[in-house]
Formats: structure tokens, sequence, C-alpha cells
């Protein structure tokens, strides 16, 4: 029986494009693809989600290769993406709420820096999650098979018991692993919602 979903948060939550926010940051669109390999697509960004490199250290790597006229865009995006544009998904803070009210525990699993808890209060139903796992706290990154295991770990959870919805196929596949059930989101609520029924969770359809 499921009894806690588990949910990531970029593009499952909220949107979450760097094109996006290339846009709102007044970025010439020649210049897109020098930010999406240089920052977006590059190993110190994944470094910052493990939590083995600080906004910092990575700002002073980007400094080093990229163009000045983009080194005020990279520091506001590395230091505040979310500060002025969080956009959430429609639907998907009233499926938070409605799991919540059904009796389900609610917890966040994402590849994250530190900085999530400090805008997670934004996030659609925030306010009904029981625990957060940040990917930058633990130093590990989804889809290690240690990441779900300390997920369950910090707040007593049965893997067989959890139900994952994250965008990312590889991602869904490391908590199937780990024996965890779960679906790949495909910013389709009406879709997500059929699935969970026909998994045995209780939701409108």
């Amino acid at each position: 029986m499921i009894r806690n979903i588990v949910f990531d948060m970029g593009n499952v939550l909220i949107h979450w494009e760097p094109q996006d926010v290339c846009t709102h940051r007044d970025v010439a669109a020649e210049d897109w693809p020098v930010l999406l390999r240089e920052v977006f697509r590059s190993v110190e960004w994944v470094q910052m989600d493990r939590g083995t490199l600080s906004p910092e250290q990575a700002l002073e790597i980007f400094r080093s290769r990229l163009p000045r006229r983009l080194l005020e865009p990279v520091r506001e995006t590395v230091t505040g993406w979310w500060k002025e544009h969080l956009f959430p998904i429609p639907g998907m803070g009233e499926l938070v709420t409605e799991l919540k009210a059904n009796g389900y525990g609610i917890y966040l699993l994402s590849n994250a820096s530190k900085d999530l808890r400090s805008y997670f209060p934004r996030i659609p139903g925030a306010e009904h999650f029981d625990g957060l796992l940040v990917s930058a706290e633990v130093k590990l990154l989804k889809p290690q098979h240690e990441i779900y295991e300390a997920l369950y770990r910090a707040f007593g959870l049965r893997s067989e018991e959890c139900f994952f919805i994250d965008d990312v196929p590889a991602n869904v596949e490391g908590a199937l692993v780990t024996g965890m059930h779960g679906t790949i989101f495909r910013k389709d609520v009406p879709a997500l919602r059929r699935t969970l029924i026909r998994n045995g969770i209780r939701c409108a359809p």
C-alpha cells in the first residue's frame, strides 16, 4: 500500500528551463548557447547540486571562461535565479494539497543546491510537505541509489510504501531499483492523476 508521495521539484512542481532564465536575465539570444554550455550543462553546475562546490567557487570558474558581458547575468543566476521568476506548474499545488488531505505523507527529493530551502516556501503546496531531502546537503545525486536510501532513513520510510514523481527517466529508474514505485511526469497533470489512481492512490481523476 502506498502511504507516501515523493516529488521532484524542477519540471514537476515548478518550471525549470535554462532558456527561460536566460530570457528573464536579458541575455541576447546569440549568447544562450554559451550559457547553456558553460553554465547550465557544466560539471560545476552538477557539483553545486552535489554540494561539493559552493556558488561562489563556481562563479570564479565561470568568470574565467565567459565574456565580460555575461558575468553579471551569470552571477544573478547562480546566486538567485529563483528570486524573481519562479513559475509553478498549474495544478500541481492543488494535487499536493489533495494528497495531503487524503492522508499521504508528502516529501521532496531534489537535485539542487543548498539554497533550495530559502525559496522552498514559494513552491506550490510547500506548506504540506513532511520533509525535504536536498542533494547538496547529503552530497549525493539522483539517480544514485544511495540518495533514495538516505531519504528512507531520514524520514523512517519504507521504500515499497513510497511513490516517486520525477521528470527524468533515469531518476525514476533509480527509485525503482531501491523498491520505490514511481512514474515519469511530462507536465500533464490529468495523466499523472490517472497514473496515481491506477496505482491505488486516492485522488480525483
